[in-house]
């Protein structure tokens, strides 16, 4: 069976680039907890619209969907799923609201773990859940022409109970020892996890949880306010590269995780600058007008009302549409589309 031995990482020799991304990173944590104690309560609002945007890109991935009115609500538990892909979306929800509120005190052990996915299903009748994999899983990619193919193949079922509880404890043992830098430990421990795919389904989702657990608890708190689900969606082709590149070689111990730890580092950094973009906005108190006209000067393309309102927290969506009509009068923006397809762009 693969071993883990996680004291390794302090022997490896990490590129510039690498180290780089982890420097920056630790950067960004610092100046967001400056900019948290300054303006705590306009940035909450982000809050609210990361865990719409996570929950609804981390099940998007995985192909479960709903409309973004019915996301909304769901994030809020104001409806009742109306479908299975409802119900998984509200598992998913309660997941992150969990880790958001108790992060300090989940320990990242297989029981827990467990605990977790269970509840991802909570709202659905799967007696899997809470389960590792009883049969073979394999990563597959599907093509047009209807043919499938093998990408990774996992651990085997009678495997993986073993190898989870042993990446958790290499993880807890390095980090509580502070034997290895913690950004470097967790996206070895999420790829691990990925490649002993240890549910029969939820790996994916289960995955991108963790990931948010493990940064939390070492203190790094930007997919707080920040989606990095919604990162990884958009960035979901490298994401399987690297993830593909990563596990080769990966049964036999031989493999190179730098391209998942780069693109997960990168991803991590790259919610940071989103953040202080966002915090730019809501720094000095601007009338709706100039904050909604700056805000669309960070957009590349076109975007819709909602984009703005993650850049504007602190104004109502009624604010926004206001300010969008002046700017559309004025010739600053042009609007297309109509009712939910609405999207506007920059005119020079």
């Amino acid at each position: 069976m693969r071993t883990f031995h996680y004291s390794t990482i302090k022997e490896q020799k990490w590129d510039m680039e690498l180290l780089g991304l982890i420097a920056a990173i630790y950067k960004a944590a610092g100046k967001q907890e400056l900019y948290l104690k300054q303006r705590p309560a306009e940035l909450e609002r982000l809050v609210e619209i990361a865990k719409v945007q996570s929950t609804e890109s981390s099940n998007a991935i995985e192909g479960i969907v709903t409309t973004n009115t019915r996301i909304r609500q769901i994030v809020e538990d104001k409806t009742t799923p109306k479908n299975r892909d409802e119900q998984e979306i509200a598992g998913y929800r309660d997941v992150l609201s969990i880790i958001h509120e108790n992060y300090d005190v989940i320990p990242i052990t297989p029981n827990y773990i467990l605990q977790l996915h269970k509840m991802l299903y909570r709202h659905i009748n799967n007696p899997a859940a809470g389960r590792t994999k009883s049969v073979q899983n394999y990563i597959s990619a599907a093509y047009p022409d209807g043919s499938v193919k093998t990408l990774f193949t996992p651990l085997d079922p009678f495997e993986t109970p073993a190898a989870l509880e042993s990446i958790c404890n290499e993880l807890n043992r390095v980090i509580g020892n502070n034997e290895a830098e913690p950004l470097i430990v967790i996206p070895i421990f999420i790829h691990d996890f990925l490649c002993i795919h240890p549910f029969n389904d939820g790996n994916g989702r289960m995955s991108r949880l963790l990931t948010t657990l493990l940064l939390y608890r070492s203190g790094f708190y930007v997919g707080k306010y920040i989606s990095l689900e919604a990162k990884i969606a958009g960035s979901k082709d490298l994401y399987y590269e690297a993830l593909g590149k990563a596990q080769i070689g990966w049964h036999e111990g031989r493999e190179d995780a730098v391209p998942f730890i780069k693109y997960l580092l990168g991803t991590i950094l790259a919610a940071y600058k989103d953040f202080e973009d966002r915090f730019a906005l809501v720094e000095t108190k601007l009338p709706a007008l100039e904050a909604v006209r700056r805000a669309t000067m960070q957009r590349v393309g076109r975007f819709s009302k909602q984009d703005l309102r993650e850049l504007c927290p602190s104004l109502s969506i009624s604010s926004i549409e206001g300010a969008l009509r002046k700017l559309v009068a004025e010739g600053e923006l042009k609007r297309e589309g109509n009712g939910k397809n609405i999207r506007y762009y920059r005119l020079g």
